[in-house]
């Protein structure tokens, strides 16, 4: 029902690089806003624990604990600033909605069952193909019921409509941990069971990917250029880079899948970098998230901003940084299977990204200060937080082959 291959172990490698990236940004941000509690950071290793199940199950019902798990404790940490009337909200929301998701995914597990009497990945393949079950309704709404669960933990369009209030009103750390663990465990599941249990559907699934990885990279990239909240344009950018990594999904090769590993540890550092600096330019009543907020600070506080367009920088796919060989080889994945035109739409949408990410820069290096960002306290732990990030953003940009060698060996 569990099993520790290749695959699981690069996924809990970056689970785990994630969770302790988020404990350390969490140090000082969670003291400052008053909710340092223990249960604050119990909750953070339940939901790493989930996501580790959701990368390491072979049994449906393992991956569906795992993602329970994981849900449940993001939700309460969603709330976790209780004295906050947006952060109630967005716990509420994503609770609500996330429930109604799970319902979905639960359903097609048991159509799965119904139709195959097993829940073991493996066995639901075989029995697929022996039996010539591609006509059966039941399995077509299992898939498309899956879809539908696994599309809301990616935050992937039409499921995406909790994605931008959610990360708007949960406290940043936590913000910064749902973008990046969230995501690479929602993915694990979806290419563990996708790619083990329904490989006979693939030429069903792959066009309907195929328009939701298009619409979710357009759709993200569009919204978040009129975005003035940064917690906000971070998490439309979250959404267009979960279309991204659908097109290596849609290829569905072996460059694809390993692209996509590589992906998601590239995004979580420079995903985890950015909200770092996030944390570190607001303080206790005062979160400067406003995009106008950042107006100056290059001139201010010069290492801050520098560090911050590094991540931005490596989000919109320019080189040396990590995110432009992630995209790289997501793009190369989709040419190889013959997917041109995937590839195209994703690269511009990559271009109209960079727009809304030298927005930001531009505002700290060329326009002056409305008003002075003054007491900001830089603690330790998140600034440690911030140089790993860095390290882990440029050595993924510069010395690529060590961490793909390890991808391609996982999905071996």
């Amino acid at each position: 029902m569990f099993t520790s291959d290749g695959f699981a172990m690069f996924f809990i490698i970056t689970i785990i690089i994630i969770a302790f990236l988020t404990f350390l940004i969490s140090m000082g941000y969670a003291s400052r806003e008053g909710i340092g509690f223990g249960e604050y950071y119990a909750l953070i290793l339940f939901a790493t624990l989930g996501m580790m199940l959701m990368a390491a199950g072979t049994h449906l019902i393992v991956i569906f604990l795992g993602l329970e798990t994981m849900s449940i404790s993001i939700y309460i940490l969603a709330g976790m600033l209780r004295e906050d009337r947006r952060s109630v909200e967005s716990a509420f929301k994503y609770f609500l909605l996330g429930a109604f998701a799970t319902g979905f995914l639960l359903y097609g597990i048991a159509f799965l069952y119904g139709a195959t009497g097993s829940l073991y990945l493996k066995d639901i393949a075989s029995y697929i193909a022996s039996k010539k079950l591609l006509d059966n309704p039941m399995l077509l709404m299992s898939l498309a019921f899956l879809t539908i669960g696994f599309g809301f933990k990616i935050a992937s369009v039409p499921f995406h409509m909790w994605t931008p209030d959610v990360y708007e009103g949960a406290p940043t750390s936590i913000t910064a941990f749902m973008a990046t663990g969230v995501k690479a465990a929602g993915f694990s599941a979806l290419i563990r069971v996708f790619f083990t249990a329904l490989p006979e559907f693939r030429p069903d699934w792959t066009s309907i990917m195929w328009l939701i990885a298009v619409a979710t990279m357009t759709v993200g990239n569009i919204i978040a250029i009129s975005q003035n909240n940064i917690k906000r344009m971070l998490a439309y950018s979250s959404i267009a880079h979960a279309g991204y990594i659908l097109v290596a999904f849609v290829a569905g090769n072996k460059s694809g899948t390993s692209g996509i590993l590589f992906y998601l540890m590239a995004y979580a550092f420079m995903n985890l970098g950015a909200f770092t600096c996030v944390i570190l330019l607001g303080k206790k009543g005062e979160e400067n998230i406003l995009i106008t907020d950042y107006a100056g600070v290059g001139f201010k506080y010069p290492l801050l901003a520098a560090s911050m367009t590094v991540f931005l920088l490596s989000m919109a796919g320019i080189p040396p940084l990590g995110g432009f060989m992630a995209k790289l080889y997501i793009f190369s994945a989709a040419v190889e299977a013959k997917f041109y035109w995937l590839a195209i739409l994703g690269v511009l949408n990559s271009a109209i990204s960079v727009y809304y990410y030298l927005r930001v820069t531009v505002l700290m290096y060329f326009r002056e200060s409305e008003r002075e960002i003054t007491g900001l306290q830089f603690s330790p732990a998140p600034v440690i937080a911030l140089i790993l990030a860095l390290i882990g953003t440029f050595y993924m940009g510069l010395f690529p082959a060590n961490v793909l060698s390890f991808a391609q060996k996982s999905i071996a």
